[in-house]
């Protein structure tokens, strides 16, 4: 075949980009040479992401008997609207002004859960109006308790409007059940220990899923909204508060929004929007001030990661504000199944209590790819450990090197950094390749750069403390 002649019949639109991922194998990793390339693929990224359009038809929630008084269970009244919707062809269900309790909230296709600007969903603190679902929990698969929205191979599903839900959760309500004192938990009283080392017990034997019970006497806390399996999903304007665990965690889903959420909650493992094994995933505009990490991106833990190949692949993240968290932008720990292609422009870090600015930790626990990750336009007031941090220690060893490489960090600019600039902890076996930084500002650091094992580390206009960091001393902090 003459390649030439038939490139030469494309047109115009056909760029560079189009041009790389035609010609170079696909076994052959890519490595970014400027930042037109990621920004060419984040174009073409953005285009098959499409929040999903809805029926316009209404369905309030008291039209089904539901009753904003705060104290009235209406966990019937959501189920009815919702049913109903779902079977006139989908449209919008409307919980109008008012406080509405419920137990959790199963979204059926073409259905927008939609909240008025008053509107607040409070959820039941009551583990016994919870049933069992297939869910994933920090990365493995099985049956506990529901999250408080769910939904499972379900299509063109929404939570919108500027109204609060509300998960409910304090230090004597479902945080307890983490094991720490800070959190409630009071020294003789259960906690999730035991089922938690049981659940990794049955996912190393590669038990069913289904067969995995947990609920009841395991103390695993319920999430806040996790689709299972889903496609075409918008969560767009409301307020997150208070969740027993991580607020926002689609898992195996395709196609998802997230856009101008605010998320407020300091208690244990509140990560804000944790996307596990999606693709094609935009969150936008959003607001974190989280007990965990504010973005992280997960494709399963060890085996159910590992067998069920699905990576983390296109997720775009711009214009979003984090305060305190672990991490802003984090891939992992749950990332057997790999990531690549992501892109974060134009957030705002800023906080005392915020560890790390870019922060990738997997371990040969876990295995995996981790690549093409792109990083532009980040500012930060001030953060505690690192401003970009590649961790292949974190928790126990395994058998499955893990792999990072090809990243991009641009215009990262750092009023107060913390104790690194960079840091790089992996093996020598698999060294963090092609790690680029360019046009970087970091004032007020501790250690520009420690590192251990890294290939092709390139820091290219990078200034620490006011001083240029020479590409030699990177070098020499590889060996």
């Amino acid at each position: 075949m003459n390649l030439n002649y038939h490139f030469a019949k494309l047109p115009v639109l056909a760029t560079g980009l189009f041009l790389l991922l035609a010609l170079v194998p696909k076994d052959e990793p890519k490595v970014w040479t400027s930042a037109s390339q990621p920004l060419q693929e984040l174009a073409q990224v953005r285009k098959l992401i499409k929040a999903p359009i809805f029926k316009n038809k209404e369905y309030s929630i008291t039209t089904y008997g539901a009753k904003g008084d705060g104290t009235t269970n209406n966990t019937e009244a959501f189920k009815k609207a919702i049913e109903a919707c779902n079977a006139g062809g989908g449209g919008r269900v409307l919980v109008p002004a008012g406080k509405f309790l419920t137990g959790p909230i199963y979204l059926k296709s073409n259905v927008n859960l939609h909240l008025d600007a008053q509107a607040t969903i409070v959820f039941s603190q009551n583990p016994k109006d919870y049933p069992l679902v297939l869910v994933r929990w920090e990365g493995m698969d099985c049956m506990n308790y529901s999250p408080q929205i769910y939904a499972y191979n379900e299509s063109n599903i929404a939570i919108t409007g500027s109204g609060t839900i509300d998960g409910n959760a304090d230090n004597e309500h479902w945080w307890p059940w983490k094991g720490r004192a800070q959190y409630g938990w009071k020294t003789g009283t259960p906690n999730q220990t035991n089922a938690r080392d049981s659940l990794h017990v049955l996912m190393h034997n590669k038990v069913e899923p289904r067969k995995r019970v947990f609920g009841a006497g395991s103390y695993l806390r319920p999430y806040m909204i996790q689709p299972y399996n889903c496609k075409n999903l918008l969560i767009s304007g409301v307020k997150l508060v208070e969740s027993p665990m991580w607020f926002i965690s689609p898992v195996m889903c395709e196609n998802v929004t997230v856009e101008k959420v605010r998320i407020s909650s300091h208690g244990p493992n509140t990560d804000g929007c944790d996307p596990d094994a999606c693709k094609n995933v935009l969150i936008k505009d959003c607001y974190f001030d989280t007990g965990d990490d504010c973005i992280a991106i997960k494709s399963g833990r060890d085996e159910d990661g590992r067998d069920n190949k699905r990576p983390a692949e296109n997720h775009i993240i711009e214009g979003c504000e984090m305060k305190d968290g672990h991490g802003g932008v984090v891939l992992g720990s749950e990332i057997a199944g790999g990531a690549r292609n992501i892109y974060a422009l134009n957030c705002k870090m800023d906080s005392p209590d915020l560890d790390i600015i870019l922060r990738i930790k997997t371990s040969s626990s876990r295995g995996g790819i981790i690549e093409n990750i792109f990083l532009r336009d980040i500012k930060v007031g001030t953060y505690k450990t690192a401003a970009v941090h590649c961790n292949m220690f974190y928790e126990k060893p395994g058998s499955f090197m893990p792999t990072i490489r090809n990243i991009w960090v641009e215009n990262l600019d750092v009023t107060d950094g913390g104790e690194y600039g960079v840091f790089v902890n992996a093996y020598k076996e698999s060294p963090v390749t092609n790690l680029k930084l360019v046009n970087c500002t970091i004032r007020s650091v501790e250690k520009p750069v420690q590192t251990d094992y890294t290939k092709n580390l390139v820091l290219q206009n990078v200034l620490a403390n006011g001083q240029l960091v020479k590409q030699s001393t990177a070098a020499k902090s590889s060996n």
